[in-house]
């Protein structure tokens, strides 16, 4: 097993990385002997401040700007993994509320910007290497919401986009070697969660915010709490290593059991 998460000699991508998620995925990778991490975040000042070993190449700028990406397609070598993680929480309205602006600036980010970091990572890992290998593995950042009526509709619908980009990307990525899966996790206690009006108010009501999230995580999960960034991030570790050599096009629901 120590063989199949052992990441020594590889190079990979993480959008999203200076917090929560994608920097809880850049420190096990990182403990998993990845040689290098080619990181994005908004944030730039951030992602040097991770405290990694490995070698660390450092991007800043909205994963929603083409021109991000053609910067990255000229300055980065070849890549072996992806985490397209970056997300934002979205407007948190109604539909009768929502304004188009907020629509697309939620788009903009989780939809576009996925997209665009999906394309760069196939592009990249489509060409053969200096040995003739090509090949990789991909994961992509869901949510439960995406499967469940009862988020904002901006989010919601972003999250399950993502779920059928995965899909669709699994089987286009199949013949070139790529494995292209996406994680759909329910409530993880990370930054993301402070832009929501729900923590918010429950912040207020129970006078902190540990208290709240141990009451949010009670109400919505079957376990009875939320995830933390590093048990997440060890699930897409097995989902970018060889354990998961058969797995594509799918997405692993892990939700503490929100959604039975």
């Amino acid at each position: 097993m120590a063989g199949e998460l052992d990441f020594s000699g590889k190079v990979a991508l993480i959008t999203g990385a200076a917090s929560g998620i994608g920097a809880a995925t850049a420190r096990w990778l990182d403990a998993h002997g990845i040689a290098e991490l080619v990181l994005v975040d908004l944030d730039r000042p951030a992602l040097d401040r991770l405290g990694l070993t490995c070698k660390i190449t450092p991007f800043g700028g909205s994963v929603g700007d083409p021109a991000l990406w053609n910067l990255l397609a000229r300055q980065i070598g070849p890549l072996d993994h992806a985490v397209i993680n970056a997300g934002i929480a979205g407007a948190g309205k109604a539909i009768v509320d929502l304004d188009i602006t907020e629509w697309r600036g939620t788009m903009a980010v989780n939809l576009d910007g996925t997209f665009l970091a999906l394309r760069c990572a196939l592009r990249n890992m489509a060409r053969p290497r200096a040995d003739g290998a090509r090949g990789g593995s991909i994961v992509l950042t869901g949510s439960v919401a995406g499967s469940r009526g009862y988020a904002p509709i901006d989010y919601g619908v972003s999250k399950a986009a993502i779920a059928h980009m995965a899909r669709i990307a699994g089987r286009e990525g199949g013949p070139l070697g790529i494995r292209v899966n996406a994680i759909a996790p329910g409530g993880v206690d990370t930054p993301l969660w402070d832009a929501t009006d729900l923590l918010q108010r429950e912040i207020e009501r129970l006078g902190s915010r540990e208290a709240a999230v141990a009451e949010l995580g009670r109400a919505t999960s079957a376990l009875g709490r939320f995830a933390s960034p590093d048990e997440i991030a060890g699930q897409i570790g097995f989902l970018l290593s060889d354990m998961a050599a058969l797995i594509t096009g799918t997405t692993l629901v892990s939700d503490g059991g929100h959604s039975i």
